[in-house]
């Protein structure tokens, strides 16, 4: 009940992305329904339905990342404090989430039904004329009740697990004393140093107080007195103030006039008490993928190529074999492991040689959001090549991918935009405290926007070339 009643009172961009996780299941779910009939209409051809069948895992896993990420985008699910102390919690709120995704496929599964139904003349009692699409829907034949039941259920259950498993209450992580060791910032051996947080450079006395520390110890150990080492360097206080020599205690007079000096004691440490409401610990970015994606990219482009010397071009009028499926899905596996540092790649490269207050800008927000949008980038990355590949070389005597192949093209290419432009939403959401701030402290609008241009282009001039590189690469095996 809660989970509808938060679904009946949310806001109308909110009931939007949900409508679009309904269209998605429904489309996917009519493909899974159609390679059923395919099966049936032809028992003596148990590979070509497989193959069929194998093709819809494609709009099957853009389907369930759209789910996720409108799951990660809904206001209404949120953690906010002082839901615990009325029962909502991180793990209730996470199963209202998993609840209305899986409520949204459900829908769209069910009109998936009606539609497929009332295609094949079961609802109006007229059956299709078209032949093709009469073998895909098995008209005159009875439908097997748990087949079609478990390819319905099919997208509501992962898409909820999926976001399930995304929104799970997760531990904070302890604070460390020392950053685990990396060997270069997109190496494969750790994670680097700490995390560098936004506007870190541009925080006055941040490098200052840690300096002054750092000395402070080294001093100690030379076995420089406190009250010395007060006086020259200064004092760190709590907070990261800085101390002078002018606020350091001076000797103190005993009772028969001598002067003894007392050594200063070393400053309190920071309060290290955890508050009530502890901040959640932000995310590592994850440059630490980039090699494994670079790895993966290249295993699918030589299953692709070996599959396409193999094999040839397809034939007219059949779909193209299991090992170009095995191929794209590893490419496209490959460019999601490698978008986040790709992503933060952009941003470094965005911040070098002497960056003005624009690029600057652009280059720390595009850091900060890479393991927001780098995965989606990485996703679309992927289709735009596979799109190119179809264009190139599917474009003439190539397989007739009929209606339904057009179907599944256009299911996996929105949804993947959708997927971005939420993770865009996402992204924009996360980075509203910092907006306002600046916003707070004198900076144009202009300025944000130009920020957002310079970012958009960054990421055009860096995957552009990318996804031409890949799709030549795809295509080359394919045009003997």
């Amino acid at each position: 009940m809660l989970a509808l009643r938060l679904t009946r009172t949310a806001h109308l961009a909110v009931h939007l992305r949900r409508l679009l996780v309904a269209l998605a299941s429904a489309g996917t779910g009519f493909l899974l329904l159609c390679a059923l009939g395919h099966a049936l209409s032809h028992p003596d051809a148990p590979g070509a339905s497989a193959l069929r069948l194998a093709w819809c895992a494609a709009p099957l896993a853009a389907s369930v990342y759209l789910a996720v990420a409108v799951a990660r985008t809904d206001p209404g699910t949120r953690p906010r404090s002082g839901l615990s102390a009325i029962g909502l919690g991180p793990g209730r709120l996470m199963a209202v989430s998993a609840t209305t995704t899986a409520l949204s496929a459900a829908l769209g599964s069910v009109a998936a039904l009606l539609a497929f139904l009332y295609l094949r003349g079961s609802l109006t009692g007229r059956p299709p004329s078209d032949r093709v699409a009469a073998d895909a829907l098995a008209v005159g034949q009875s439908l097997p009740a748990p087949a079609v039941l478990t390819l319905l259920v099919l997208v509501p259950a992962l898409a909820s697990a999926a976001v399930a498993h995304t929104l799970r209450p997760r531990d904070p992580r302890p604070a460390t004393a020392t950053a685990p060791r990396g060997y270069g910032r997109f190496g494969a051996y750790g994670w680097g140093k700490a995390r560098e947080t936004f506007g870190a450079y541009g925080r006055f006395g941040a490098r200052t107080a840690v300096a002054d520390a750092a000395g402070s110890r080294a001093a100690g150990a030379m076995g420089v007195p406190p009250l010395e080492r007060s006086r020259e360097w200064g004092r760190v206080g709590a907070g990261g103030a800085l101390q002078t020599q002018a606020s350091a205690p001076h000797p103190a007079p005993s009772a028969d006039g001598t002067t003894q000096t007392l050594d200063a004691a070393p400053p309190p440490p920071a309060d290290t008490t955890p508050d009530a409401h502890p901040e959640p610990t932000p995310r590592p970015q994850n440059t630490t993928a980039l090699p494994w994606g670079i790895a993966v990219l290249t295993a699918g482009l030589t299953v692709e190529t070996y599959t396409g010397n193999a094999t040839g071009a397809p034939a007219p009028g059949t779909a193209p074999s299991a090992g170009v499926l095995i191929g794209w899905a590893l490419t496209a596996l490959g460019l999601a492991l490698a978008g986040p540092g790709l992503t933060h790649l952009c941003g470094r490269l965005l911040q070098a040689a002497r960056p003005g207050a624009l690029r600057l800008l652009a280059g720390r927000v595009l850091m900060e959001e890479s393991h927001r949008i780098g995965r989606p980038l990485g996703v679309v990355a992927a289709v735009a090549a596979a799109a190119y590949v179809t264009a190139t070389v599917y474009d003439g005597d190539g397989p007739a991918f009929g209606p339904l192949g057009t179907l599944g093209a256009v299911l996996v290419a929105g949804c993947t935009v959708a997927t971005l432009l939420t993770a865009a939403v996402e992204a924009r959401h996360a980075r509203a405290d910092t907006t306002g701030a600046l916003l707070r402290l004198g900076a144009p609008p202009a300025t944000l926007r130009a920020a957002a241009a310079v970012r958009a282009a960054a990421l055009l001039a860096l995957f552009g070339p990318l996804v031409l590189v890949v799709a030549v690469l795809a295509a080359l095996p394919l045009d003997n």
